[in-house]
């Protein structure tokens, strides 16, 4: 339990990997830390192990809502909003029904942010199990007017979680399709699992490359 009376945001994991909420803590912190705020992540107790299609993001909702409570009440108070972090935001429109605090998800907040001024956007991601969903998010958030299409990785998303080196490549050439051959001006790396990638890639200088996981902690400061 953190010794600090800073504010705090939590971070909520839907799929029930610790590792893959360690990787997007850390990301978080380097957005977070520099305000003055402290990011806890919580682990969905119940979410299934990596979210690949519509029937992982429609049963991780309840473990988004279980893990936030849980969230609150260890939070002594102190916690100031809530990220749902995976990618298709399960559960985040009923547990922001159901708390006090701001709710925001990193794909809400990643399409906000890539589709800024009416600016031309694409995805990549190694999901093509996810593809509906994200289509249909992209419509929910009214942005399908620049949206130039989700571009994806060669190789399944169970592989490539297995060997690094050849996600990041293959993302890559994702992301590069999408500017090259779609006409976007920015790309979002779709997938909380795939931060690490996406800040690896972002730091490749191949384009505005929009990592959902920092745009989600930026727009908890812009709610403040």
């Amino acid at each position: 339990m953190s010794q600090t009376g800073r504010p705090l945001v939590l971070l909520v994991n839907p799929n029930s990997s610790a590792a893959t909420t360690a990787l997007m803590v850390d990301v978080a912190r380097a957005t977070l830390e520099p305000a003055g705020l402290e990011v806890r992540g919580v682990t969905a107790a119940s979410g299934p192990p990596m979210i690949v299609g519509a029937a992982d993001l429609e049963r991780s909702a309840d473990g988004v809502l279980e893990g936030a409570l849980r969230g609150l009440r260890d939070g002594e108070g102190r916690v100031v909003a809530i990220v749902v972090a995976a990618f298709g935001d399960p559960g985040r429109e009923a547990l922001a029904a159901a708390v006090d605090v701001p709710v925001v998800g990193i794909g809400q907040s990643a399409l906000l942010a890539a589709a800024a001024g009416g600016r031309r956007f694409g995805m990549a991601t190694t999901t093509p199990g996810l593809v509906p969903s994200l289509e249909a998010m992209v419509r929910r958030h009214g942005v399908a007017a620049t949206f130039t299409g989700v571009r994806l990785t060669r190789t399944g998303p169970t592989t490539l979680a297995e060997q690094p080196d050849l996600q990041d490549l293959e993302l890559e050439r994702a992301a590069r399709a999408s500017f090259e051959e779609d006409g976007a001006r920015a790309v979002i790396i779709a997938g909380g699992p795939l931060s690490g990638a996406a800040r690896r890639i972002a730091a490749s200088g191949i384009g505005t490359v929009v990592e959902p996981v920092p745009a989600a902690m930026q727009r908890v400061l812009d709610l403040r």
